[in-house]
């Protein structure tokens, strides 16, 4: 019995040293160029409608379930999600808009594990004919939660989706 007791002592010893040890925040952001300017660039991305038509997600799954409401591209639009395990069930709402340079959304993702992140997609006049986009989201690991990410890496597993999605948006625009 006295065995069993130390044996769970390390084991709540661990996972609490697990958790002192483990990232607390994330931070996912990938950048490219389009050959057009920004205002052009920025009224296709304000829209969450446009999105389906760039972003990675939609390709994983072309058959998800989708629903809109609110006004799309101000502030209280949401985009809801339900597809396959690649994509999961969320929802995406436009929170703040800062007209021609930044678009801030919410992403709360319900399956396959509830969680919720801050989104932005910025852009940035590069010269006359030239943007540039920079797509990321941020959020804060809760413990227990934060323990498994000392075994994934937000940033490889986000960021080769973030990249597929901006050059599928640079395709789009430079059509």
């Amino acid at each position: 019995m006295i065995i069993l007791l130390y044996i769970l002592a390390a084991i709540v010893f661990i996972v609490l040293i697990l958790g002192l040890i483990a990232p607390k925040t994330y931070d996912v952001s990938r950048s490219i160029e389009i050959a057009k300017p920004k205002a052009e660039v920025y009224e296709n991305l304000r829209f969450l409608k446009n999105q389906d038509a760039w972003s990675p997600w939609n390709k994983k799954d072309p058959n998800m379930e989708k629903k809109f409401t609110g006004t799309d591209g101000e502030p209280g639009a949401i985009s809801y999600w339900n597809g396959n395990k690649d994509v999961g069930e969320g929802e995406q709402e436009l929170t703040k808009i800062v007209d021609g340079e930044r678009i801030e959304s919410e992403l709360r993702f319900l399956k396959p594990w509830k969680s919720t992140s801050d989104a932005y997609i910025t852009t940035e006049q590069i010269d006359g004919n030239a943007t540039k986009v920079t797509w990321g989201f941020s959020g804060k690991n809760k413990f227990p939660t934060s323990i498994f990410m000392l075994f994934m890496n937000m940033d490889k597993a986000v960021g080769g989706d973030f990249e597929e999605g901006l050059s599928s948006l640079k395709e789009l625009m430079e059509k």
